[in-house]
């Protein structure tokens, strides 16, 4: 089913920016929803104001045709941010790698977006937000948030006609939470998943998303979970993945399924 709420994709007038506004454009004209642009600021309201007619500029360019509302909000990114969550289908952010717009998303800000966004949140590096990539990449846990990745991860690749990978990693050593080959089959097929290639792995969980992603365009990751990707966009495996993945990453923060 269409969700027809909107995209909103974070500016500050950087490189970093402008990429992410590239990426949330085509993905809000690939599903005829409204682009929102939202700038947060604490001062310098003219800058601010030509960084947004700016951003406008370039969504115009790119699709003529698609619906944009801009706006400027006073206080942290992150703040503004979380609260178009709300009323959002999905939030986009550009990353500069070991940092992120405006600050960084390393840190508080990252902290504050993948605990409380209500929304899948995607963050885009500039020099990886081609569509080189041949193939979507999912990584499973039996969680709910890793449930919602399944549905998003599918669903983004029917719309490109892209093949799936499906991965569940498992930590060596623990036999906690195990998800079985039935488990991980009847959570993808049940989606319509049924071509997905489906991957049952016991070791690093990071290390084994990258090994099997470097074809990917997109990666999908539940926020939490339980056993391999459990506090997955919290701790160390979140930023191996964030920073060394090979094409924009998508998170299903644990608001964004009342986790």
């Amino acid at each position: 089913m269409m969700n027809h709420k909107p995209i909103v994709v974070g500016i500050d007038g950087s490189h970093a920016a402008e990429v992410a506004i590239s990426w949330a454009t085509t993905e809000a004209a690939s599903q005829k929803v409204q682009l929102q642009l939202v700038h947060a600021v604490s001062a310098g309201l003219s800058a601010s104001r030509a960084v947004v007619d700016d951003a406008v500029a370039q969504v115009r360019r790119l699709e003529p045709a698609i619906e944009v509302e801009a706006r400027l909000e006073y206080g942290a990114p992150s703040t503004a941010l979380v609260m178009a969550s709300g009323q959002a289908q999905l939030v986009v952010i550009g990353s500069r790698g070991l940092g992120v717009m405006v600050g960084a998303l390393v840190g508080a800000t990252g902290l504050d977006l993948t605990a409380n966004a209500r929304c899948p949140l995607v963050v885009v590096r500039p020099d990886l937000a081609g569509d080189s990539g041949t193939r979507v990449v999912i990584g499973y846990d039996g969680s709910s948030a890793s449930e919602s990745a399944l549905d998003f991860g599918l669903d983004y690749a029917r719309r490109r006609d892209l093949p799936v990978r499906v991965i569940a990693a498992q930590p060596a050593g623990t036999e906690l939470h195990r998800i079985t080959d039935t488990e991980l089959q009847d959570a993808v097929h049940r989606r319509g998943g049924h071509d997905a290639e489906l991957i049952q792995i016991t070791g690093h969980p990071a290390e084994h998303l990258l090994q099997l992603s470097a074809d990917a365009r997109l990666i999908v990751l539940g926020a939490r979970g339980r056993g391999g990707f459990s506090g997955m966009l919290i701790g160390s495996i979140s930023q191996t993945v964030l920073q060394h993945a090979p094409c924009p990453v998508a998170v299903i923060p644990a608001a964004a399924v009342g986790g």
